[in-house]
């Protein structure tokens, strides 16, 4: 089964390695020009994801988030925006998802932390957790609209999809099941 189709790990301990991943994870969102990246998109099984919206003029002054075993504990309202999603290139759609939610994550030291987010830093936090949660954005849509982007998925899975970052195999092979 594909990693991108699968629920993570929980991670019951942070070493070096859990933090080196972390600064790599930033690093790879960062020169794909991402806001958002979860460890399966970068084949690693375990519940982990980074944030970083601040490169967004409007978005300037929301901090960078590690979220570890992150888990959404109650949503308010609803909204919809586009999605995109780098492991799916060139394609956006119109996502209903909850406006606001309550957040629960770990810390590097392992202390639980809860938040509330709301707008936009809330979208991004449900669709990185949705990564660690087996759920691609694509999988919100209607059959009628998964049967119409068929080809663009196609064309995905043979490489034929130009990125400024690189595609692995592992992803590609996520329009499979769809």
């Amino acid at each position: 089964m594909d990693i991108l189709k699968k629920k993570t790990k929980h991670i019951s301990k942070v070493d070096a390695s859990i933090i080196n991943l972390v600064q790599n994870m930033f690093y790879t969102m960062d020169r794909a020009y991402g806001i958002g990246l979860a460890a399966p998109q970068i084949n690693h099984g375990i519940s982990l994801a980074v944030i970083d919206i601040s490169e967004m003029e409007e978005h300037k002054k929301v901090k960078p988030l590690v979220l570890i075993n992150p888990e959404i504990v109650g949503t308010h309202g609803e909204i919809e925006m586009e999605e995109g999603c780098l492991s799916i290139p060139e394609l956006r759609e119109n996502i209903l998802r909850p406006k606001e939610v309550h957040l629960r994550y770990n810390d590097f030291d392992l202390n639980e932390v809860n938040v509330e987010l709301k707008g936009f830093i809330a979208r991004v936090v449900q669709h990185e957790i949705d990564h660690l949660n087996g759920r691609l954005f694509i999988d919100y849509l209607s059959e009628e609209r998964k049967k119409e982007i068929k080809k663009l998925l196609a064309k995905i899975k043979k490489g034929k999809i130009v990125t400024e970052y690189p595609m692995i195999n592992y992803q590609l092979s996520i329009i499979n099941d769809q």
